[in-house]
């Protein structure tokens, strides 16, 4: 009784002429020890359509939670909530459920989800639209994954997926998105792969602007973006690379599973791909015959093919040998830097405005206005 008080708090009626008519305001649910909600999972049970759940800082161990509202925002107080997943899931998923609604996430991690069939998700998010933002995945089978419902949307703003888990027999990616109508993702950082991949989607639409999805030097990741089922796709100002240690030389896969949805569409536009060691990288590699294929401007570094075996409209790309970008500084070293900048880059395509790199990214998460888009040099970075 005390918590729904609590939680009312900021709730009130009206009374009009015609007789009384209740009107719920939103109101703001705090979370934490001392709080009278003291855990996650009862702030889940209690929270109303159009609340705010703010989680004190700290650790919350096993407090698993199934989000059942229509509109709920969710954010982690500076400097932030940890949820350890400590043996627990909800429903046998992951560490939060999202069902279906509107849900915005903020300034919360989530760590170490393992369930028994291998895709523990410090998120798994079923329906609606999910829009995820500051936020840190380590350690889980799976950080982020959907469920496939056609009209689902998921937006993932300035996030960290890292630490993908070491288990017998699994296959652990980092962020896996289903078969959903639309998947943007921007400023975050994606590395510690282990034999999975650290970015897989489905979806009908994916958008994939301004990141680093970078194995680290001990990663083992096979795909760094996998488009299994194809689809429209953007990727533009990313810096995308594997380790010496990645179990495929396919950096960027499109269709290889087959084409399910009616328009296949792949421009790359402005990254940098990176490859490491001795053994010859595929940059981008498609499986879909007729798919419309576009690049512009982009470099690649390291040893490996990029258009020579990737049929389609390519131009203004640029390859650069081995140990000429910083991964330290995410800049290209010298005499290098002042090549890029020299060089011609070839005009986006026409009445395609998402190909104009206009932001990039920089650590440890998050974007910045890049100064050069207006002629943009070829690559995520400019020179």
């Amino acid at each position: 009784m005390r918590r729904r008080l609590a939680a009312s708090l900021a709730r009130s009626s009206i009374v009009l002429l015609f007789g009384p008519v209740t009107t719920v305001a939103a109101a703001t649910l705090v979370v934490g020890p001392g709080q009278p909600i003291a855990t996650v999972a009862d702030a889940a049970r209690l929270a109303r359509d159009g609340d705010t759940v703010a989680i004190m800082p700290g650790a919350y161990r096993g407090d698993v939670a199934v989000w059942r509202q229509k509109k709920l925002r969710i954010i982690g107080l500076p400097p932030g909530a940890v949820l350890q997943a400590a043996g627990n899931s909800a429903e046998g998923k992951a560490i939060w459920v999202f069902r279906d609604g509107d849900f915005t996430v903020e300034n919360v991690e989530f760590r170490g989800a393992r369930v028994a069939d291998r895709n523990g998700a410090g998120i798994r998010f079923e329906r609606g639209r999910l829009e995820v933002v500051g936020c840190r995945f380590i350690d889980n089978q799976t950080g982020i994954l959907t469920a496939n419902f056609s009209d689902s949307i998921l937006v993932i703003r300035d996030s960290e997926f890292r630490d993908a888990p070491a288990v017998p027999g699994g296959l652990p990616h980092l962020l896996y998105v289903g078969r959903i109508d639309f998947f943007e993702i921007s400023g975050s950082h994606l590395h510690g792969g282990h034999r999975g991949h650290l970015l897989k989607s489905r979806a009908r639409r994916s958008r994939i602007a301004y990141n680093l999805i970078l194995d680290d030097p001990t990663g083992s990741a096979s795909y760094e973006i996998d488009l299994p089922d194809g689809g429209d796709v953007e990727l533009v100002g990313n810096i995308v690379g594997q380790s010496a240690h990645t179990d495929n030389p396919t950096v960027i896969a499109y269709g290889a599973e087959g084409a399910i949805w009616p328009n296949n569409r792949l421009h790359a536009a402005h990254n940098t791909m990176l490859a490491s060691g001795w053994r010859p990288a595929w940059f981008v590699r498609s499986w879909i015959d007729g798919a419309e294929i576009v690049t512009r401007n982009n470099v690649t570094i390291g040893l490996g093919v990029f258009t020579s075996l990737l049929a389609g409209d390519h131009r203004g790309n640029l390859a650069l040998p081995p140990d000429t970008f910083d991964l330290a500084t995410l800049e290209l070293r010298p005499p290098f830097d002042r090549m890029v900048a020299a060089w011609p880059p070839a005009p986006p395509v026409e009445g395609l405005h998402p190909l104009r790199p206009l932001r990039r990214f920089v650590r440890p998460i998050g974007t910045v206005v890049r100064d050069d888009f207006g002629a943009a040099a070829p690559g995520a970075v400019p020179p």
